[in-house]
């Protein structure tokens, strides 16, 4: 699970916001960010290193599909702005997905750039929305 440098790497940005978020954060942004660890944790697990680089993998891809419907009802339920933002790299990362299915250009490299890079804008995006919350909270004078 946390056997490369860069799983053990990618937990620390994931942990610091998890953090603040369950700390500071309101539902929608505790809700996310519980969904994001478990999907996380989930794909570690889920993930095969047996299968040749560059097959496609159901078992992530229906990871990220239940990811995108989480952040889309976060985003319908809850009127915020950031869970919009997580959602639209979430579907990112969905059709990714399908590009490597139907075989369409572009090569693993990039499969995995785009993962790493949408992964770390969602997390910006509910760091965001933690401290727009927070900040809510504070200038209500309820925190």
């Amino acid at each position: 699970m946390l056997d490369t440098l860069y799983s053990q790497i990618g937990l620390l940005p994931m942990v610091l916001v998890g953090l603040f978020a369950f700390t500071k954060g309101d539902e929608p942004e505790r809700l996310a960010m519980g969904a994001y660890l478990l999907g996380w944790m989930a794909g570690m697990l889920l993930q095969s290193d047996s299968t040749p680089q560059g097959t496609w993998q159901p078992a992530l891809f229906a990871l990220d599909v239940v990811m995108l419907l989480v952040l889309g009802g976060v985003a319908w339920k809850f009127h915020r702005n950031w869970p919009i933002w997580a959602a639209a790299l979430q579907l990112i990362i969905v059709m990714s997905h399908l590009v490597i299915l139907f075989g369409l250009r572009g090569g693993m490299m990039s499969f995995y750039t785009i993962l790493n890079l949408a992964g770390y804008g969602i997390l910006i995006a509910i760091g965001l929305g933690t401290f727009w919350a927070w900040q809510e909270r504070r200038a209500a004078g309820l925190e």
